[in-house]
């Protein structure tokens, strides 16, 4: 009963951080950023030219 329990919990942090993961990316694609990994997305000397 209790590994059924653990897995279910398991299973929803999962859900939850792959739902945060996907909203981040969503927003971020929103507002326009092209590299999204990059700290300097919008002044980097490179942008523009990110990998699509």
């Amino acid at each position: 009963m209790t590994s059924i329990i653990s897995n279910a919990i398991v299973i929803i942090l999962l859900v939850l951080i792959l739902g945060a993961a996907i909203s981040y990316i969503y927003r971020e694609k929103k507002k326009g950023t092209r590299c999204i990994g990059c700290p300097s997305s919008g002044t980097c000397p490179k942008h523009g030219r990110c990998s699509k």
